[in-house]
């Protein structure tokens, strides 16, 4: 495990960097298997921005906070870190004492996707794409993964459908799952 600290429109001063490596420690503990962290420090008008992102063990745990200081940033995105973790554990500890599938060891981190805006005059341009890894896994894992991303749909390959769906959040607090079939 390696904690790659970056800054975008910043220098990253080396106290800043032993800072949050201190930080990221007490979280990385929670876990067996940890791949490598990020953690993105950039300063946009006048704000100090911390993103923290932690591949673990079948799950991606991804938050990012914003204030004039960029000590309290780190603090606070490390809190909702550990807020995550927390939710997990105990989500997976409701499921395993309620005979549920637990997630699979070797599932992979799923990458976010990108929306890609359309202007009426032009033809459609996808101005970035993104590949990822998609693991097995049942519409309950997806729910369950889609909350720890704070996305609003997860796309992932359910073994039982035969084939990719998709999870979603509805306005009135529900989920929904989209099952594709060919014609």
């Amino acid at each position: 495990m390696a904690i790659i600290v970056k800054g975008r429109n910043t220098v990253v001063s080396p106290a800043v960097k032993a800072y949050v490596e201190k930080k990221i420690d007490k979280v990385t503990r929670q876990f067996k298997a940890v791949g490598d962290i990020t953690a993105v420090l950039k300063i946009e008008n006048g704000n100090h921005i911390a993103e923290i992102t932690v591949p673990a063990k079948g799950i991606l745990l991804r938050a990012q906070e914003s204030t004039k200081d960029m000590y309290s940033s780190i603090d606070l995105v490390v809190e909702k870190i550990e807020r995550q973790v927390h939710k997990y554990k105990t989500k997976l500890m409701k499921r395993k004492y309620n005979n549920f599938r637990e997630l699979p060891a070797d599932a992979a981190p799923v990458a976010e996707q990108v929306p890609v805006p359309a202007e009426a005059d032009e033809e459609f341009k996808i101005i970035r794409s993104k590949s990822f890894t998609m693991n097995p896994m049942t519409p309950e894992e997806a729910i369950l993964q889609m909350n720890l991303l704070n996305h609003d749909f997860f796309v992932f390959f359910d073994p039982d459908f035969g084939g990719v769906s998709v999870v979603y959040r509805r306005k009135d607090g529900n989920y929904g799952l989209l099952e594709p079939k060919l014609e």
